[in-house]
């Protein structure tokens, strides 16, 4: 009678998720506001245009794509240095229209410990002259840029814009003239300087002659257009005579080309963070002597095949196979852990419960493939469900089911159901035609799947430990890979059922059938119960204390309906005034229950010491050079709520979080939040809990899903 009322009520779970896959939340700027602008936490990007004589045959056009940063954030020049990835610009253009070559700014240098890289800061215009031998037919005229760069802070997240530009015949187009002219003025300048390099020992010696009057006697740092040349963090001297500079700069042990000539770019170095470095000097210098012979790298042959089959300009993030399935056994260990949820155990325990009512080993066999088979498709098809959202463009992350308040009203309801089924109210063959109530007897396979697909509409939620980071992966990698890593979870979580299904040895281990059967029938209705309760609260953090007693007096007249039907017994009218006050329960307190309250952002500290989070408030934190702790979580999220109620609010935790001064943020995930979906995504992660630590001048640090005290003291006392 329980799996059937579980088949009943779990067709209705599909029913929340295509209806939030039809809900857009508001309020919340996208990833891309318009077809020629691009904006996220890190960088924003524009496409623009200047065509000073209208846009004509033969008239000079100027496409470009303007990327401004973040504070802390910067991005990559043609030759990135020791780490990162040059900007790519892939132009779309019309017929007999030519790009010519990207020209690059002057960059500066950027350290981060002992590595040196070369990008930009503030804000940057890469642009390309445009030839244009002939115009289309017809009306306004499309251009696009399809964009890749790597915005770097302590951390580094690869970001991509297909931007779009309208432009029409004739038009001039001077709006972002000043863009352009300082772009222009930025540009490094060749004054056809004398300049030669030859090899001193383990240095490169460079040197030019003829060196224009403003720029003799400064610091300068020398930036070589081509990469692997030098070792840009290593020490290095430089000197004058004259009219004359010369530097020792530290030659690259893995150096792969030895060029006859090198265009370098001389750049003053007093630019301050944010502010653009001013035009440089190009020169081209010339070998005297040999290069030391180098050893070429040479490149699988099964590597060099899969990178001849990678479409030119893109960049994909590396996946080793090692990697990727370190990943998939995390997954299947998380996937274990789920079973331990409160909502998930009884679930489980009642299946395990069916082997002691039956001894048929082919019957077991066959319920536990359909249980695997039903929890694996159900993670699949979050997954599919999820992955097919973000590609649309929706932030949303692993958990999203319950951050819509219909959808946790509809499982509130649904365990009260099962726990009134198990203290034996009311038998789902009650309340169903003849054919449908004893579709159980004729398919218990077809109700273990559904047992498998409540078990994960309510386990799946959480990300348990191990999960973290293998979903948090699966946001990077192809389609079918990440949806390989969903089904492990799924896996894992099935996997106690599926060995003690098919291993009779283990289900000896049960007692047999008698009366305690009753008694654990009706005790797992607790769990259950308390289940309810915790439904109630995580909707009371969505809809308010309104909301929350809404669906409470609905679950009483609930609870009283069915109670009238037992009493009913077979009385027509008695009956019907039952359906009728569930029917009246049901419509009348829904839409209240259900209604989504605006979250309120904190201005000030709370009494805890906890601050809502932001992304200004924590990018404000972190450039003021201040520790900055931010707690990922949702109302939701048992284990967030298990490690908020231990390991942070230990004595000695709460002791260094006040002694250190850390900055502590709570970025709660409980209803739809698109800015903290783009903040978990840039920490690898796509679900709660995430903690993340930042210490100044230091990488951030991602700790476990599961804390414990030790752990967060270790990561806070941290130097």
């Amino acid at each position: 009678m329980f799996k059937r009322l579980l088949l009943l009520i779990g067709l209705g779970l599909l029913g929340p998720w295509n209806a939030w896959a039809q809900w857009s939340p508001t309020g919340a700027p996208k990833a891309t506001a318009r077809a020629d602008h691009y904006v996220s936490p890190q960088t924003s990007a524009r496409l623009i245009a200047h065509a000073p004589q209208g846009l004509a045959i033969g008239a000079p056009l100027w496409l470009g794509v303007e990327i401004t940063h973040q504070a802390n954030w910067h991005t990559y020049w043609q030759n990135s240095g020791e780490s990162g990835i040059p900007t790519d610009i892939q132009w779309q253009l019309p017929e007999h229209w030519q790009a010519g070559t990207l020209q690059w700014p002057t960059p500066k240098k950027f350290t981060l410990g002992p590595l040196g890289n070369y990008g930009y800061d503030g804000s940057v215009l890469l642009a390309a002259p445009v030839r244009i031998n002939q115009l289309p037919q017809g009306g306004d005229i499309q251009v696009r840029a399809s964009v890749d760069w790597l915005a770097c802070r302590t951390e580094c997240i690869p970001e991509h814009a297909d931007l779009t530009l309208k432009l029409s015949p004739g038009q001039i187009i001077n709006e972002d003239a000043f863009v352009f002219e300082r772009h222009q003025q930025r540009l490094p300048m060749d004054h056809g300087l004398d300049a030669h390099m030859r090899i001193d020992g383990s240095e490169l010696l460079l040197q030019a002659n003829g060196v224009p009057e403003p720029w003799r006697g400064a610091s300068l740092e020398a930036f070589p257009e081509v990469a692997n040349l030098i070792v840009p963090g290593a020490a290095w001297t430089q000197q004058w005579q004259g009219d004359q500079w010369q530097a020792r700069l530290p030659l690259n042990p893995d150096r792969e080309l030895s060029p006859e000539h090198v265009h370098w770019v001389l750049a003053k170095a007093d630019a301050a963070h944010g502010e653009n470095t001013p035009a440089g000097l190009r020169l081209q210098a010339t070998m005297q002597g040999p290069w030391p012979e180098v050893t070429p790298a040479r490149v699988p042959p099964a590597l060099q095949a899969a990178l001849a089959q990678q479409p030119s300009g893109t960049t994909r993030t590396t996946n080793t196979p090692t990697t990727y399935w370190l990943s998939l056994g995390l997954a299947l260990l998380g996937g274990m852990l789920l079973n331990l949820m409160p909502c998930v155990f009884p679930v489980l325990a009642i299946k395990i419960l069916a082997f002691a009512q039956n001894d048929d080993v082919r019957v077991h066999r066959a319920s536990g493939l359909a249980y695997t088979a039903g929890v694996v498709a159900s993670f699949v098809a979050l997954a599919a469900l999820l992955l097919g959202l973000r590609s649309a463009g929706e932030a949303v992350g692993w958990g999203f089911q319950l951050q819509h308040p219909a959808t946790v009203a509809i499982l509130a309801v649904l365990f009260t159901l099962i726990a009134l089924n198990l203290f034996g109210w009311f038998e789902v063959t009650h309340l169903l035609p003849g054919r449908w109530a004893g579709l159980r007897l004729r398919h218990p396979v077809a109700d273990a799947a559904w047992s498998g697909v409540l078990s994960t509409a309510v386990a799946s939620p959480c990300t348990a430990p191990f999960m973290g980071a293998a979903l948090g992966a699966a946001i990077t990698l192809p389609t079918a890979q990440a949806l390989g890593l969903f089904a492990a979870v799924g896996l894992g979580m099935a996997l106690p059922y599926l060995l003690i299904s098919w291993f009779p040895v283990l289900s000896r281990l049960l007692p047999g059938p008698g009366a305690w059967m009753q008694t654990f029938r009706e005790l797992m209705a607790f769990p259950m119960l308390a289940t309810v309760v915790w439904l109630l609260w995580v909707l009371g953090q969505q809809s308010g204390i309104h909301g929350a007693a809404a669906l409470l007096l609905m679950l009483v007249g609930l609870a009283f309906g069915f109670w009238m039907l037992k009493r009913a017994a077979g009385h027509r009218l008695l009956s019907a005034v039952a359906y009728l006050v569930i029917a009246t329960s049901a419509i009348s307190l829904w839409p209240l229950a259900t209604q989504t309250r605006q979250a309120q952002i904190n201005v000030t500290a709370s009494a805890d010491g906890w601050q809502a989070w932001s992304p200004e408030r924590e990018r404000a934190a972190i450039s003021a050079q201040q520790r900055v702790f931010v707690d990922f979580t949702a109302a939701w999220c048992v284990t967030c709520q298990v490690n908020e109620l231990g390991a942070m609010r230990d004595p000695a935790v709460l002791e260094a979080f006040a002694q250190g001064g850390w900055v502590r943020l709570r970025a709660d995930w409980t209803q739809h939040d698109p800015a903290i979906t783009q903040a978990l995504n840039a920490l690898q992660r796509n679900g709660v809990p995430t903690y993340a630590v930042y210490h100044p001048g230091q990488a951030v640090v991602v700790l476990s899903e599961l804390l414990s005290a030790s752990q967060l003291l270790k990561a806070l006392q941290a130097r």
